[in-house]
């Protein structure tokens, strides 16, 4: 009875650090009371004194951060690079290049990290640039940029890449 107690503690002790891993994190922009957007993402950690973009992460292909979609949530339309987004649900992904970032916004709301380029709803050119200094965990974050924008930006290591979003009248 004791070696299974104790064995039942250590698969428990085990489990914590993957449990709170896996912790989703969110950020929203709020365009009024009753009107925002939120990207559900996962955060990852890389050691920041090595590159990350073009070796753990490659360029040019479809990347889901930590292996899962970020998901947009929209309770209201929007726009991004010219495109319409009606309220939903979407999962986005990131294609980062050495010279360019493309963001995916796809009607799957499949969270498994599977890709599906018919499901591309849009693809949006993303403006990127070096931080000052390195990021060692993913992390997004909005920022309002005037009235009805906002602008989402993706950090990690030492890159910065951003898209804007048009609260759509």
């Amino acid at each position: 009875m004791p070696r299974s107690v104790a064995y039942l503690v250590a698969v428990c002790l085990l489990s914590v650090p993957a449990l709170l891993a896996q912790a989703p994190a969110r950020a929203v922009c709020d365009f009024d009371p009753n009107t925002q957007l939120a990207v559900e993402y996962q955060p990852i950690s890389v050691n920041p004194s090595k590159p990350v973009f073009g070796h753990e992460i490659p360029y040019n292909k479809v990347w889901a951060p930590g292996g899962k979609p970020m998901t947009l949530f929209l309770n209201h339309p929007i726009t991004v690079d010219g495109k319409d987004i009606p309220v939903g649900a979407y999962t986005m992904f990131a294609i980062p290049g050495a010279n360019k970032w493309t963001l995916i916004i796809s009607r799957s709301t499949d969270r498994s990290g599977r890709y599906n380029e018919d499901q591309d709803l849009a693809r949006v050119p993303m403006q990127w640039g070096e931080l000052s200094s390195p990021e060692s965990t993913f992390s997004i974050y909005f920022a309002h940029v005037a009235p009805e924008e906002c602008t989402m930006r993706l950090d990690l290591n030492k890159t910065r890449a951003w898209v804007d979003f048009q609260n759509k009248k």
